[in-house]
C-alpha cells in the first residue's frame, strides 16, 4: 500500500483522484500543506471524503525542528532535552517525556489526522539526519525514554511507530541526500542500537518505519528494502506483527532500488506493509505503479485514531492543560 504526499494546503483534481486508487491507504502532510489549524481540519475532511476507503492521515510532529505544525500548536522540545534533564533527576524527564507525548498527539488528533510517526528510537550520535531528534546517545537511557514515550501516545489513543529500524544514530549521513553504510557488525548493532526498539515493542509499539541505511556486514541492501532485517530480526527474532513503514522513497538514498516502481516493488517484496512516497513529484509514478486489486488495508486499522476529538473538547481537558503548562515551562528553563 502507499501513503502519499500532496502539494499544498487544498486537494488538487489529480490527488483526488489518487484517492479513488485502492493501493493509496493514507496520505502524510508536511509544513507545505499547513496554514493555520481551520485549514488543515478542511484539508483532512477533503482526504477522507475523496476517498471510498478510510485514509490513514499521518505526520511527522516530533518536535524541536522536526514540527510540521506550529501556529496555534504547542511549542514542543526537541526529545534531547529530556535526556539532559535525565542527568540529574530521570524519574521527572520520564514523565515529561509522557506528557510531551501526550500532548503532541492530542493536538494532531484534534486537528483530524490519526498518526504522528513518533518516537525517534535512535541514538544520539552525531547522525547528520537525527542531530538533536534522539533522546540520548545511550541505549539503556533511549530505552527507557522510548517506554515512556509510547505509553504517552497511547494515553491520548494514538498508535506509537519507532522509527528508524535498526538504528539510524550510528552513522553519519543523512539518507536525505546521501548513501548512508554503518560497517558495523550485527554484534555491535545489537547491543548498541537495538534495545530502544526491543524497549519499545514490549511497551506496545504498533509500528515500525525502517532506515535507509545499508548494514553491509548483515546484509546486502539498506534495512527498509531488506528481506533479512524485515523478516528474520524485526519480525522472527523481535517477533513484531504489527505494521512496517518504509521510510520516504524520495530520499536519495532509497535511489539505490531503481526507479520508483522498483523501490515500491522492493520495499513491498521485503516485507512493509506500506510505502512513504512523499514528494508530490513521485506520486503519479507510485500509483501507477500500484496494480488495481484489493489491499489488506486491515492491516492499518490499528493505526487509526482511537479516540477522535477536537480542539473545543481537547481545551477543557484537564491534562492537556497541563501538559501545555509543562511544555511552555520547559522551554523557559
Amino acid at each position: 500500500m502507499l501513503i502519499i504526499g500532496v502539494e499544498s494546503h487544498e486537494l488538487t483534481a489529480a490527488e483526488r483522484e489518487f484517492l479513488q486508487h485502492p493501493a493509496v491507504a493514507g496520505v502524510i502532510l508536511f509544513s507545505r500543506n499547513f496554514a493555520s489549524k481551520p485549514q488543515l481540519s478542511e484539508l483532512c475532511a477533503d482526504i477522507r471524503a475523496s476517498s471510498p476507503r478510510p485514509q490513514l492521515i499521518c505526520v511527522d510532529q516530533e518536535g524541536g525542528r522536526v514540527q510540521r505544525f506550529r501556529d496555534g500548536f504547542a511549542k514542543l522540545p526537541c526529545l534531547e532535552r529530556f535526556g539532559e534533564l535525565a542527568r540529574t533527576d530521570s524519574a521527572s524527564a520520564l514523565a515529561l517525556a509522557r506528557e510531551h507525548a501526550f500532548l503532541m498527539a492530542s493536538e494532531i488528533i484534534a486537528s483530524g489526522l490519526d498518526l504522528s510517526f513518533a518516537p525517534v528510537a535512535d541514538l544520539g550520535r552525531g547522525n547528520l539526519a537525527i542531530g538533536n531528534r534522539a533522546f540520548a546517545a545511550d541505549p539503556a537511557t533511549v530505552a527507557m525514554f522510548i517506554e515512556s514515550y509510547v505509553a504517552g501516545m497511547h494515553d491520548a489513543g494514538m498508535a506509537a511507530t519507532l522509527k528508524h529500524f535498526p538504528g539510524h544514530g550510528s552513522v553519519l549521513e543523512d539518507t536525505h541526500f546521501d548513501q548512508a553504510v554503518d560497517s558495523r557488525p550485527y554484534s555491535e548493532i545489537a547491543v548498541a542500537d537495538l534495545p530502544p526498539f526491543t524497549a519499545g515493542l514490549r511497551a506496545g509499539a504498533d509500528a515500525v518505519m525502517m532506515a535507509h541505511v545499508v548494514y553491509p556486514q548483515v546484509a546486502p541492501d539498506p534495512a527498509g528494502y531488506s528481506p533479512h532485517w524485515i523478516g528474520k530480526v524485526l519480525k522472527s527474532e523481535l517477533g513484531f506483527t504489527g505494521v512496517v513503514f518504509s521510510d520516504d522513497i524520495g530520499m536519495a538514498a532509497a535511489e539505490s532500488a531503481g526507479g520508483v516502481a522498483a523501490r515500491i516493488a522492493q520495499h513491498i517484496s521485503a516485507g512493509c506493509d506500506a510505502v512513504l512516497a512523499c514528494p508530490p513529484a513521485c506520486v503519479a509514478d507510485a500509483v501507477a505503479a500500484m496494480p488495481v486489486r484489493e489491499y489488506p488495508r486491515s492491516r492499518l486499522a490499528v493505526l487509526f485514531a482511537a479516540k477522535p476529538m477536537v480542539w473545543d473538547t481537547l481545551a477543557g481537558d484537564a491534562r492537556y492543560r497541563s501538559a501545555l503548562k509543562l511544555m511552555a515551562d520547559l522551554e523557559q528553563v
